[in-house]
């Protein structure tokens, strides 16, 4: 459909779709708030879910990416599909770890490979690209295994402290990767200057945990 209505033949694209897509993750709160009457449950609640908000193809020949199928309603409940309802606190790294990690292993083979469908009678590839706007600072910070919000160093995305960032609010720059995160985690893990708590925890700026998703924003 949308290529009929941007006026492309059906064979035109033989290079593939690319299709992107919003992730979003968010803790539900307590569920035994959600149900109102029936026995309490002391237990609370994490969705991870996904919305596919575009689809382009690049026509042979052509330079610019034509696109053919945008979202209208990105953040309506009936575009974003639920992939994982889990029980688990959104500050349980370690459970969290455990439960969406065969949904990260499944996102990095579709990252790292296309999909070959048969649409209309031809064979058609796509590749997927994945962004995270759907997470607020916890999750980000709780994927990405770096300490709590309440954290001294104020970004997710460079070093600096709250102090620093009081100081100077214009010479940030983006300095973690997830990479760099692992590597800072294997350094908090095995301590291998046998420095102090305080040390260590400078050293590796606000890394705590093994960080098992790496959110990409747009």
């Amino acid at each position: 459909e949308g290529l009929r209505e941007r006026g492309l033949d059906d064979s035109t694209c033989t290079s593939g779709f690319t299709v992107v897509i919003k992730e979003s993750c968010d803790g539900m709160g307590d569920v035994s708030e959600k149900h109102g009457s029936g026995p309490a449950v002391p237990e609370k609640a994490v969705r991870f879910s996904f919305t596919i908000m575009s689809i382009s193809i690049r026509a042979d020949g052509e330079e610019d990416a034509v696109t053919i199928f945008q979202e209208q309603k990105p953040n309506s409940e009936l575009s974003c599909r639920p992939l994982c309802l889990m029980f688990v606190d959104e500050s349980d790294h370690e459970t969290l770890t455990a439960i969406l990690g065969p949904v990260v292993a499944e996102r990095k083979a579709m990252l790292e490979s296309r999909l070959i469908l048969s649409v209309g009678g031809l064979l058609r590839s796509f590749r997927f690209f994945f962004r995270g706007t759907g997470y607020d600072e916890k999750m980000v910070r709780e994927m990405e295994g770096l300490e709590a919000s309440g954290s001294t160093y104020v970004c997710t995305l460079c070093d600096s402290t709250r102090a620093e960032a009081s100081q100077n609010m214009v010479l940030h720059s983006i300095t973690r990767c997830h990479g760099e995160n692992l590597e800072r985690y294997e350094i908090w893990r095995t301590n291998p200057f046998s420095e102090s708590a305080d040390e260590l925890r400078d050293r590796v700026k606000g890394v705590s945990a093994k960080p098992f998703m790496e959110t990409q924003p747009t």
